[in-house]
């Protein structure tokens, strides 16, 4: 194998063309078999695999800085700095995360896992760089996808600026992670479709050189134009156009689904994302498609990852102009749902949890200091082994603490439709709804509480002593750790699913006052600012006991859930050891 002869990017400048060829025909297969057995970005890494050798093959990495937008495109990257390993050795599929990782690697300057910020970066590195009189190339690699970011038209206004060396190459494969939309991806299309000699081009009007490579796969062709662009002195466009999925049929004919795969996606031919006849995607569409065919004002809006909620195409050709993707663009999907509300239509925003870490201002200006009646979806809410970009822990603090926001957390189907029709038909406030990421339940009765009546919480059993307070996700653990009190401890304890979390049942915590020693509060998020802190506030100047249960406030990255919970002491025996210390403490 060629690739037995690379161990760091130095190894590459040995090379022929045909043994670059043969290489990127290696580093696929490991690529593909890694990601079938593992689980991740597939299609985006295909697609770059030439780029990355002919690029490491030009440029002197790590003195030139080379910054890879979101870097799901990195594992070629990983493969050629010395981590190569984690691709050849199934022992160690695990041991490099999915994503640019300075401790792992000197060839890695960022942590970077969201999209749209390699340009602003960037930028960054060149400005220092000039500042201190020092000399090399700042590349970035972005993709045409992540130009929807407002961060990344931000990024290129600035870096035209600069009157130094900055090179980004802009990866047009011709897809997000869906379809792209809007107008810039006309203009892209217009320079394809000229080989890059529009006269309208977007890059030269914000004053960058401009170079076009059609053929972004071929590594030959890639090594001249790298060759004709290193040591610029000025900042410099280079759009190449690949192939997303290249040298993989399936994945080629199906981008969008093999974006990212689960593990052993390729062995059996299933769909890339299966998913079962009803979850609280299916119960999602179903609502929105219902409303959409009802009244011709409600529309769906999702910021380029409508796969998170099980978006798939038909869906959004069913909705037709009822639908909009606004590209990674989070920040404008808030303040044009806020607009759509305030003229009378009817709006439901979908975002994941990491993600909508990016529209703080948006809520709080456009959203609710307007109290615009928007529904909002956030998914996959709660503590998890994720890598560290890609944490969904963050939501509660930041949505549940602006004013006029309501953020409701169900605990099973029959509430989230009752919240759904709730939302959808309220006009006093934005209402965000944190769909439960842990598996449907149903109860089989259906939920009739009157969500206008804010900050209602429901006391589903009444017992003494010890409060349970369980919010969405975590009202089951609240369940298990109710029984077992009971079985341990002999403590018939009350059980309460808040439902709301921007807020407090004061009338109903007063009242625990009377016959309970202790209020426990769990939360599938962080402490730090979170719901438990609220009612650990409430009651500050009183008896009560408070202890409050969920992630602390840190940066974890692949660590497995069962290990967080029991870090967190999210486990019911943790739990209720806990309530026996404390209730022991309370005795004396």
């Amino acid at each position: 194998m060629i690739l037995d002869k690379i161990n760091n990017t130095n190894d590459l400048k040995n090379l022929a063309i045909d043994e670059m060829n043969t290489l990127a025909d290696e580093m696929r297969e490991l690529i593909i078999k890694k990601v079938n057995t593992t689980g991740g970005h597939l299609a985006p890494n295909l697609g770059i695999i030439e780029t990355t050798i002919a690029m490491h093959y030009v440029f002197n990495s790590p003195v030139d800085k080379i910054i890879l937008d979101v870097s799901h495109q990195c594992y070629p990257h990983k493969i050629l700095t010395g981590r190569k390993e984690g691709f050849t050795n199934p022992d160690k599929y695990n041991k490099y995360t999915g994503y640019t990782a300075p401790e792992e690697s000197a060839h890695d300057l960022f942590k970077i896992g969201h999209t749209s910020t390699s340009v602003s970066l960037a930028t960054g590195v060149a400005k220092a760089r000039d500042l201190k009189n020092e000399k090399y190339n700042v590349i970035a690699l972005i993709g045409d996808g992540s130009l929807s970011g407002g961060e990344a038209y931000e990024g290129f206004n600035n870096a035209a600026d600069l009157n130094s060396n900055i090179i980004i190459i802009v990866n047009d494969n011709e897809m997000s992670i869906a379809e792209n939309h809007g107008g810039l991806y006309k203009n892209l299309k217009e320079l394809r479709e000229t080989r890059g000699n529009a006269d309208n081009n977007f890059f030269k009007s914000l004053g960058f050189e401009y170079h076009y490579l059609d053929n972004g796969n071929n590594i030959s062709e890639l090594i001249d134009i790298f060759n004709k662009v290193k040591d610029t002195t000025h900042p410099t466009v280079l759009h190449i156009h690949t192939i997303k999925g290249h040298g993989l049929n399936i994945a080629e004919e199906n981008k969008e689904m093999f974006h990212w795969i689960l593990p052993g996606t390729l062995n059996d031919n299933r769909t890339a994302h299966s998913a079962p006849a009803e979850d609280y995607n299916s119960l999602t569409k179903d609502f929105i498609l219902k409303k959409a065919e009802e009244n011709p004002a409600t529309i769906a809006i999702t910021a380029a990852t409508p796969g998170v909620f099980g978006f798939d195409k038909s869906f959004r050709e069913r909705l037709g102009k009822q639908y909009t993707d606004t590209g990674i663009a989070e920040e404008h999907a808030v303040a044009y749902a806020s607009a759509l509300a305030k003229s009378g239509a009817k709006p439901i925003i979908a975002f994941m949890s990491s993600f909508v870490q990016r529209t703080y201002d948006q809520l709080s200006q456009d959203l609710c200091l307007n109290n615009s009646p928007v529904t909002m979806l956030i998914f996959w809410g709660g503590i998890s082994g994720a890598d560290a970009t890609h944490l969904c822990l963050f939501d509660i603090p930041l949505i549940s603490n602006i004013p006029n926001m309501v953020y409701l957390a169900p605990t099973c189907k029959e509430e989230y439709l009752a919240m759904l029709e709730y939302s959808y038909n309220q006009t006093e406030h934005p209402v965000a709804i944190r769909v439960p990421s842990i598996p449907l339940k149903s109860t089989g009765i259906q939920d009739d509480t009157d969500y206008s009546v804010l900050n209602k919480f429901k006391v589903t059993h009444k017992g003494k002593k010890v409060a349970i307070i369980g919010l969405g996700n975590f009202y089951h653990l609240g369940e298990e750790v109710k029984e077992e009190l009971n079985s341990k401890l002999g403590i018939d304890a009350t059980l309460i699913n808040p439902k709301f979390i921007t807020g407090l049942d004061e009338k109903l915590l007063n009242e625990l006052n009377k016959e309970h020693e202790l209020v426990i509060t769990l939360e599938d998020g962080l402490l730090s600012g979170g719901f438990g802190e609220k009612v650990a506030r409430f009651y500050g100047n009183s008896n009560m006991k408070v202890l409050n249960f969920g992630a602390d406030k840190e940066f974890t990255d692949r660590v497995p859930l069962d290990e967080l919970y029991r870090q967190y002491h999210l486990t019911k025996e943790l739990i209720v050891s806990d309530i026996e210390k404390t209730l022991n403490i309370v005795c004396v």
